[in-house]
């Protein structure tokens, strides 16, 4: 038997190698482009939203392109980070946290009219609040979305970190996941405060999601870092620069709209280097600050 095994070894790998092979280029070249994208609203908002992208890239690869919503803000970067899908549109906070455990490799980031790739937060609250500055949300219920969201969670914090406010200690923290769910539960007077992203917010005005006669703005946060669409592991160089060429060539108004974007522009990891310090600032003021978990 021993003999036999010898003897049909190098018929198994030469039968075997063509077909690891073929899978190592299966995941180098995909046959269609899967793009992950972040639960920022509701998953069907986020799938419409993001349709005219879609179309473009599809158009533009030559190639199927599907879009996937994690089921959280932790989930897009697991998926990423595992290979189960091939870009993402990632926050600076998600890509940071997820970049700890894997070579991730941002690739593009809208750039708007006046303000460049940047983009800000708001804390909102009831329109008739008595609070007229950060400091006065001492002691009250404050709304956040996704823990790893970076509008809806980490820059509000850092906002009251900055004021003085760390959560558990002078305000209580509620996560609600999403920025709609934050803004209505603040129109709706559940919590005395919430934060969430200002380019959400303005939309959610403008389309009669939120009524404007119920809340208003208490601060806007510094100018944020825009996200970043992010390559996975492995994809093959020839394949990341086609990718690559999609988005910054992109001219449709469809697909930059919901992005605000005149254009997408190069980015890389380094672009993101201040929201790091703001994330240092809310783990130094409060050590068991919420964090990605696996």
């Amino acid at each position: 038997m021993t003999r036999l095994l010898k003897r049909l070894r190098p018929l198994l790998a030469a039968l075997l190698l063509p077909a690891l092979a073929a899978h190592a280029d299966d995941t180098a070249q995909p046959k269609k482009l899967t793009i992950g994208l972040l639960p920022g609203e509701s998953a069907p908002t986020v799938m419409r939203l993001n349709e005219p992208l879609r179309a473009h890239l599809e158009k533009t690869l030559g190639i199927p392109v599907e879009l996937t919503v994690g089921a959280n803000y932790a989930a897009t970067g697991e998926a990423l980070r595992f290979g189960r899908i091939d870009i993402a549109y990632l926050g600076p906070v998600t890509y940071i946290l997820q970049s700890k455990r894997a070579h991730l490799e941002p690739f593009a980031r809208p750039t708007h009219a006046k303000v460049g790739p940047t983009f800000q937060a708001v804390v909102i609250v009831p329109a008739d609040s008595p609070a007229r500055t950060l400091e006065d949300l001492r002691g009250q219920d404050v709304a956040f979305g996704d823990p790893a969201s970076t509008s809806g969670t980490w820059v509000p914090r850092y906002m009251l970190a900055d004021a003085g406010l760390v959560s558990e200690r002078d305000y209580t923290l509620r996560v609600l996941g999403a920025h709609d769910a934050v803004a209505l539960a603040v129109a709706g007077k559940k919590v005395a405060a919430g934060g969430l992203s200002k380019p959400i917010y303005e939309r959610l005005l403008k389309e009669g999601k939120l009524d404007a006669a119920k809340v208003r703005v208490l601060a806007d946060s510094p100018a944020i870092p825009e996200y970043m669409w992010t390559f996975r592991e492995g994809l093959a160089p020839e394949l990341k620069e086609k990718i690559r060429q999609a988005f910054v060539s992109i001219k449709d108004p469809a697909a930059l709209g919901v992005f605000r974007a005149e254009a997408f522009i190069p980015c890389v990891d380094a672009d993101v280097d201040r929201v790091r310090d703001w994330i240092a600032t809310v783990e130094r003021e409060h050590p068991e600050a919420v964090v990605v978990k696996p």
